[in-house]
């Protein structure tokens, strides 16, 4: 800004300079010629008289500069005296238009180019009482001549002007800026400026309250936005379409199993396996893309989607989701579908046959009993799979509502050990009750059936003769129910999956007491549902120990 008022007033100045000149020139020029006319014509009347007076002999006494030239005229045209040339040799002037004019009002005035095209000749006519006529010229340059005969001190007045020009252009032009210069585009005012520029500087105040606002909005969806991905448990990347990260979380860093990126890096600088790669690349070629990738003992499920901005692909966004649980379900469901397949199967075919036969006829009168007692024990065998399934499935879910109460573990102990006395008398298995009352709040059903289910495990996996023991107390202050045995115990390689359903240590043990391979499971999900939890003890050949603590 300040360039172009500096430029614009110096060009100003100039401008107007030479015009100055050429009018000063022009006007002195008109000025020099009317004062040159009256001199003529002053100086004509003054020869004018000495001729009437003293005849030629006047004129020939005349000393004249070189522009000066007179010229006596006979009243016909002829020439009768020249002080510049030879009469004789002169035309006729009686078509001079100065000499016509002079005879006509008793002056003349003419100007003519000379022979030089850069000079002109003044010519003043005066007539005379004997009819004749004086005629006086001056040659003149023209008005170029003029102005080139002042070129010079233009030149040095132009110069001078022009300094001073710069100088006073620039400080004018520093003096005009400088207030604008000074205005804080922070916070405007026109303490020091123009009242012309308070429609700018409320403009430039406006525009600040609204800038400071979106900055703030900005600020607060980008804060918003990195709590809500940063809190995220999934892994989210955004990436450009170069691959290079653009924002990240620390979930997909965990996921990934990278550290802290630094900055303008691509993204395969996180993982380099196949499947983060092929998904990467699948959504940069505009696909939808969702991958399985196993990392350092994660499975990783990565979902990228291509992002366009007006049809035209600018990057992409790709989420990790750390399925490992999921896929842990997954095949636990697999593998609990195939294991009811096949404790349902045994059953079927026992009964399926041993029915066929019965039917055929070809069983003897006195087997149709065992036969009939065979296909019995197997559909009770059934029905309590059935029913070990349904419930592990409404401990999974929690739908019933169940009612809750204060139930005493130690008096619920005793009465589940009245419950298998019988059972356990059949091996000379010693079952008791230990420690001191001690209530819980619970579900009394379910209570009773986790402590069922760990005392018929303890009976079915110990030796004849053996000893289960209930105990129950305050540990640390948590109430507990415990149940040892003195039976096989349990490996420790196998200790970790003993609540896994169907899961049996000794297959072929576990054929030979029954059983559905869910009494574990579903201890583990009554102490789950009541917020206990189950801890073993075992010791091969000395016996289990599981522990309930609420």
């Amino acid at each position: 800004m300040r360039k172009k008022i500096f430029k614009g007033m110096l060009l100003i100045s100039l401008i107007t300079l030479l015009v100055s000149a050429v009018v000063i020139t022009v006007v002195q020029y008109s000025i020099f010629s009317k004062d040159m006319e009256k001199e003529l014509k002053a100086e004509a009347e003054f020869i004018g008289a000495g001729v009437e007076a003293m005849g030629q002999e006047y004129l020939e006494s005349l000393e004249l500069t070189s522009d000066r030239r007179v010229t006596w005229i006979n009243s016909d045209g002829s020439v009768i005296f020249d002080t510049a040339a030879d009469t004789e040799a002169m035309e006729d002037h009686a078509d001079r238009e100065e000499f016509i004019e002079a005879l006509e009002k008793g002056e003349g005035h003419a100007e003519r180019k000379s022979e030089t095209l850069s000079r002109r000749t003044v010519y003043y006519a005066k007539l005379l009482d004997d009819g004749t006529v004086i005629r006086v010229s001056n040659i003149r340059g023209t008005p170029q001549m003029a102005m080139l005969n002042t070129v010079v001190p233009v030149v040095a007045v132009l110069v001078g002007v022009l300094i001073l020009s710069i100088v006073l252009s620039s400080a004018i032009s520093d003096r005009i800026t400088r207030p604008i210069n000074l205005i804080d585009l922070n916070s405007p005012s026109l303490d020091r400026g123009y009242e012309e520029l308070e429609p700018l500087v409320g403009k430039i105040n406006r525009q600040n309250k609204m800038i400071e606002s979106q900055i703030e909005d900005m600020s607060r969806q980008r804060q918003e936005f990195m709590t809500i991905t940063e809190n995220m448990v999934e892994g989210f990347l955004v990436i450009d379409n170069k691959m290079e990260l653009l924002t990240y979380n620390r979930a997909a860093l965990s996921l990934l199993g990278a550290s802290e990126p630094g900055k303008n890096v691509s993204v395969l600088t996180l993982n380099r396996k196949e499947e983060f790669i092929s998904a990467v690349e699948e959504a940069l070629d505009g696909c939808h893309t969702i991958k399985n990738m196993e990392n350092s003992g994660i499975c990783c499920q990565i979902i990228a989607n291509p992002v366009y901005n007006s049809d035209k692909l600018s990057g992409a966004v790709i989420v990790i989701m750390d399925v490992t649980e999921k896929e842990r379900l997954d095949s636990m469901r697999r593998e609990f579908t195939s294991n009811v397949s096949h404790e349902l199967r045994t059953p079927l075919t026992s009964i399926f046959g041993m029915s066929e036969l019965i039917m055929s006829g070809t069983v003897p009168e006195k087997d149709v009993l065992d036969f009939a007692k065979s296909i019995h024990d197997e559909t009770g065998r059934m029905i309590q799979l059935v029913n070990d399934i349904l419930r592990l499935s409404q401990l999974d879910e929690n739908k019933n509502n169940y009612q809750t109460e204060q139930v005493d573990l130690n008096a619920l102990g005793r009465v589940v050990a009245e419950r298998l006395k019988l059972t356990a008398g059949d091996r000379g298995i010693d079952i008791s009750v230990t420690g001191e009352p001690v209530e819980v709040n619970g579900v009394y059903t379910i209570l009773e059936e986790l402590v069922y289910n760990l005392c018929d495990n303890a009976i079915k996996y110990n030796i004849d003769g053996g000893k289960v023991v209930i105990d129950t107390g305050v540990k640390d202050g948590q109430p507990y129910v415990s149940v040892e045995d003195t039976g096989i115990g349990i490996p420790k390689e196998h200790l970790s999956r003993v609540f896994e359903r169907f899961y049996r240590v000794d297959k072929s043990h576990s054929k030979k007491i029954g059983g559905t391979g869910l009494g574990l499971s579903i201890v583990k999900h009554a102490a789950a549902f009541h917020g206990a939890k189950v801890s073993v003890q075992s010791t091969v050949g000395k016996g289990t120990k599981m522990t309930v603590t609420f």
